[in-house]
């Protein structure tokens, strides 16, 4: 029975009935039942899970912890930490590169997020806080992904606490094999996957590059914003302090004609100026972290699924797609010279060698074919993730209009008491009214 037979239903025939009699079991209830649960029985190339889903799976923290000396280098370590687990474990960056490798090994037909890099040359404080920003992001996405968070690998990597977590995961990765070997519907794939499979596949990777594309120039502007903001911070700062040395100038004021400047006065109540300042210069460092935390990082967030979609489609067209085509020759080669050898009498040990070359590439091919077609249902699932992810775009807008309203709600009440102050000293703006003279 094909796929597709399991969702057609026929009516009962009784061939000696007369054509008014119906069948009395179908209109029972209980019957009814049982026929719309058949109709509507789920295909497994279909995702069911919601945002909300993905999100509740799980919420990993990555904490840095203070470098630890080895004999002759310093190295890194993290703390993680898995609300689903509610256990805390230590990592080094290798731990998350073995962890990372393993996870392409057994998912070849999955998005596997990228790692951030190693190293840097420069910058070294701001490139430690960036990569762990980026683990955590990689953790946070393997450990919503629905087929990833019930893996044994992300268990391991998220609750061992021994010694030697490589080994532990090298040992279940070779336990378990890849996941062609080890999913139930692998070799049934093309069964399950639509007609049109081929332009589905094209239409969501020309959609999906082009989602990537918007993001990437929406987190770029944010990531400026939030730039702007820590700038306006140290501006603001500065200036107070300006304010505050001119404040602090204790030079005599020379007396100018018959004038009596106000100066004297007048510096002692700007040198106080400096406090809103400082605190104007702290609300804006505060909205600038919300929007590096709250907008860029959930950004980032989705630009690291995006870009690990588009990983996984190259490798699917440079991988299975390119060894099937190279099967496929080296079988064509072999059938010529099996052709050859029949018009051209050789020994027949030779041809028999030939012939099981022969037999044991259809079965590679075979294989190939089988792999290519899971390797497209996998494609497909992963699509689905990709637009299961989508309304996050509300998250992202709706994190950024409320880091906005705070901020300026937080810096219009400072910039309100500091324009009280200020008309307190120098009257109403204008220069009609006197200075305050010094109490």
């Amino acid at each position: 029975m094909s796929y597709k037979d399991v969702f057609v239903l026929k009516e009962p025939v009784e061939p000696e009935a007369p054509p008014t009699v119906t069948c009395p079991q179908l209109g029972e209830p209980r019957e009814l039942q049982s026929l719309k649960m058949q109709t509507v029985q789920e295909s497994p190339l279909n995702l069911s899970l919601a945002l909300g889903e993905l999100l509740k799976k799980d919420t990993i923290k990555v904490e840095l912890i203070p470098e630890k000396k080895g004999l002759f280098l310093k190295h890194v370590e993290y703390q993680v930490t898995s609300e689903r687990f509610t256990v805390s474990v230590y990592r080094r960056y290798t731990d998350f590169d073995v962890f990372h490798e393993l996870l392409l090994q057994r998912y070849a037909y999955r998005v596997v997020p990228a790692l951030p890099p190693k190293r840097a040359l420069k910058g070294e404080r701001e490139f430690i806080e960036g990569r762990r920003r980026a683990l955590g992001r990689f953790l946070n996405l393997v450990a919503r992904h629905p087929v990833f968070s019930e893996d044994e690998l992300v268990k391991t990597f998220l609750t061992f606490s021994g010694s030697d977590v490589q080994t532990k995961l090298r040992d279940a990765c070779k336990k378990l094999g890849d996941e062609f070997m080890t999913c139930k519907y692998a070799t049934q794939a093309k069964d399950y996957l639509p007609a049109d499979i081929q332009s589905q596949f094209s239409s969501s990777r020309e959609l999906i590059k082009n989602i990537h594309n918007s993001f990437q120039k929406l987190r770029d502007r944010a990531e400026r914003m939030a730039e702007r903001s820590k700038e306006n911070a140290t501006d603001l700062l500065m200036f107070g302090k300006e304010l505050s040395s001119l404040g602090s100038d204790e030079s005599p004021v020379p007396i100018l004609a018959s004038c009596k400047s106000p100066w004297a006065a007048l510096r002692r109540s700007v040198k106080g100026l400096s406090v809103e300042f400082s605190l104007l210069s702290e609300k804006a460092a505060q909205q600038g972290r919300r929007e590096e935390d709250d907008v860029v990082e959930k950004l980032n967030l989705f630009l690291d699924l995006l870009q690990s979609y588009r990983d996984l489609c190259e490798r699917h067209e440079k991988g299975v797609l390119h060894e099937h085509q190279r099967a496929l020759q080296k079988y064509g080669v072999m059938k010529r010279q099996i052709l050859s050898a029949t018009v051209q009498p050789k020994e027949q040990v030779s041809v028999e060698q030939l012939e099981s070359r022969i037999v044991q590439q259809e079965n590679a091919i075979q294989a190939m074919e089988l792999r290519n077609y899971f390797s497209l249902f996998c494609l497909h699932q992963e699509s689905q993730l990709i637009f299961t992810y989508l309304p996050i775009t509300s998250h992202i807008l709706g994190a950024f209009v409320n880091s906005q309203v705070q901020g300026h709600k937080e810096m219009g009440e400072v910039w309100q008491d500091l324009h009280s102050k200020l008309k307190s000293i120098f009257g109403d703006g204008n220069g009609q009214s006197p200075p305050l003279s010094p109490k």
